[in-house]
């Protein structure tokens, strides 16, 4: 247990305190008299060395050990190596059931993975905890060593105790032929020229040079501080995303939970040819390269409103491949998967309005398969969706159904308003491929007689134009609003790391007792670097002494 007592030079010590904040006299008993001093921090009292701790001490007093902080970095290093086996969730499709992805991808083991949470590693709680406990245990253990240092070195004393300068790493003592007060004058120059900072009082001297290193590693705390909360801060919501969206060509969709829209004007596939292949693979089907032409659209009104298409704006175009994103106010959107289609499947049509009366016709607009609008407004008219069949059929009792969700031969209904109907409307099916053009007006024809007492309809839907597709991009959709902070914490940490590899903090205590010098110099790296260094300040001082008889730690061996 420390003993602290009032030392001899009259200064009163907080208890904990090694070396006399003052002179520097050991306050300890047990402190080895052979050995250098230990002086990391000079000795002065830290809080994690309270001797009789309350429960808030003995938190800080966790938090503060580097042992306990090594141990929180090993088991999270686990714990981020167990999330890597598999993909996360968040990479995974939104249409995807998380369940059924890793039994069927990994089978037994990845079922295992998923009910033991593993798929959501990142965003676990426990991760989440052992990042924060990370950071409390950062900012706790620079508390406690960069307050007790930073008192220390700002109020240093230039005449030290004798026994602390003997103790030293570097240690020279011995006679000298001079005025001690012009000798240290002489030093304080030659000292001064080595980009020492000098103070003198009579016949003592301290040098001192690149104390900025020491706060090195705490400049690299403040970095790695920073790179934890800007890790923490992605699971808040709107910090980041990480998005899939499947586009046909042609097609245009909305990235979900934002203002844009990105559409994939051209999907292109090349393949390697038997020319390009070495020999052995010839014949094999490689992918040279698959790209989207992409066009990202920016909602400026009816965003919100679904009864009216949305204004888009073009913000940005780009031709997506592998790691070639295209990349928009934060948003980075990369090339992720395709597929190929046997057969071309149909996109969307361009159909027209067409009076069956007087021949006139309204239009064209445009109808997509996947979501199409409810609400379109072609002239004096608006043609209000009220359902679809995307392939059409007809139940055992006559009535119309769909035999699957994909648009092999999609059917729209409309209610058909304004103009001279009346005020209730008409209603039409429309059916967008050609082949089914005689059941579309038999339909129709039933109809009109059955609610307008007539055998003829008002208005007839014709196809202008079709858009077909023979890809499907799988597009991934990304936005890091804390990757700057990431980065901006990385840098600080290189900051730190630069100012505590290449500088070293050192300093030179001298003191006269007569004629008699006791010189003792301190560094907290590259001793050998120092010794040779005060080597050579004292041959430019005529004293001839080799580095290595300086050398404290040696001779007391």
């Amino acid at each position: 247990m420390l003993q602290n007592t009032k030392c001899e030079c009259g200064h009163q010590n907080p208890i904990g305190t090694i070396l006399c904040e003052s002179c520097g006299k050991p306050l300890v008993d047990d402190l080895p008299a052979d050995l250098p001093l230990e002086m990391r921090y000079d000795g002065v009292a830290r809080r994690s060395q309270k001797q009789q701790p309350n429960w808030l001490d003995r938190v800080w007093n966790f938090f503060s050990s580097v042992k306990v902080a090594v141990i929180l970095i090993v088991i999270t290093l686990i714990g981020a190596s167990l999330g890597s086996i598999f993909p996360q969730e968040d990479t995974l499709a939104s249409s995807v059931d998380p369940s059924e992805f890793y039994r069927d991808q990994y089978g037994t083991w990845g079922a295992i993975y998923h009910a033991l949470g593993l798929s959501r590693t990142y965003q676990s709680w426990w991760f989440i905890g052992l990042l924060t406990m990370i950071g409390a245990s950062l900012v706790i253990c620079s508390l406690d060593r960069v307050l007790p240092l930073y008192r220390a070195l700002s109020k240093q004393q230039v005449r030290k105790h004798l026994q602390f300068i003997t103790r030293q790493q570097v240690v020279y003592i011995g006679e000298v032929d001079a005025d001690p007060a012009e000798w240290v004058r002489q030093a304080s120059e030659l000292l001064k020229r080595k980009r020492y900072r000098v103070w003198t009082e009579g016949d003592a001297l301290l040098a001192e040079k690149n104390r900025f290193s020491r706060w090195g590693p705490y400049i690299n705390h403040i970095g790695l501080i920073v790179f934890l909360l800007a890790a923490l801060i992605r699971v808040m919501a709107g910090w980041s995303m990480d998005e899939f969206v499947q586009l046909d060509e042609g097609e245009t969709k909305q990235i979900p939970g934002t203002d844009f829209y990105v559409k994939n004007n051209r999907f292109t596939l090349e393949m390697y040819s038997n020319e390009e292949m070495p020999k052995e693979l010839q014949g094999a089907s490689v992918v040279k390269l698959y790209e989207t032409d992409a066009t990202l659209y920016k909602c400026t009104a009816n965003c919100d409103d679904l009864t009216k298409e949305p204004v888009l704006e073009q913000v940005a175009t780009h031709k997506i491949r592998v790691n070639s994103p295209l990349s928009y106010g934060g948003y980075s959107i990369y090339q992720n998967s395709y597929l190929q289609y046997a057969v071309p499947k149909l996109v969307s049509v361009r159909p027209t309005l067409v009076d069956a009366k007087t021949g006139k016709s309204y239009g064209p607009f445009d109808l997509p398969m996947q979501n199409p609008p409810l609400t379109y407004k072609v002239g004096p008219y608006t043609l209000k969706l009220i359902d679809i069949f995307p392939e059409f059929g007809l139940d055992d009792n006559g009535q119309p159904m769909s035999k699957s969700r994909s648009p092999n031969d999609p059917a729209f209904v409309f209610r058909i308003t304004g103009g001279d109907l009346p005020k209730e409307g008409e209603t039409y099916f429309y059916f967008a491929l050609p082949k089914s053009k005689g059941i579309e007006k038999q339909i129709n024809e039933a109809a009109a007689k059955q609610h307008q007492n007539s055998g003829r309809f008002s208005f007839e839907v014709r196809m202008e134009d079709t858009t077909r597709s023979n890809f499907m991009s799988g597009l991934e959709i990304r936005k890091e609003r804390g990757m700057p902070f990431i980065w901006v914490g990385a840098g600080i940490s290189m900051v730190g790391l630069m100012m505590g590899f290449y500088w070293q903090h050192r300093r030179i205590w001298l003191r006269f007792d007569d004629r008699r010098l006791s010189l003792g110099a301190y560094t907290n790296k590259n001793s050998y670097g120092l010794r040779a260094e005060v080597a050579s300040f004292l041959r430019g001082m005529d004293i001839d002494v080799s580095p290595k008889a300086l050398d404290n730690r040696r001779s007391t061996r």
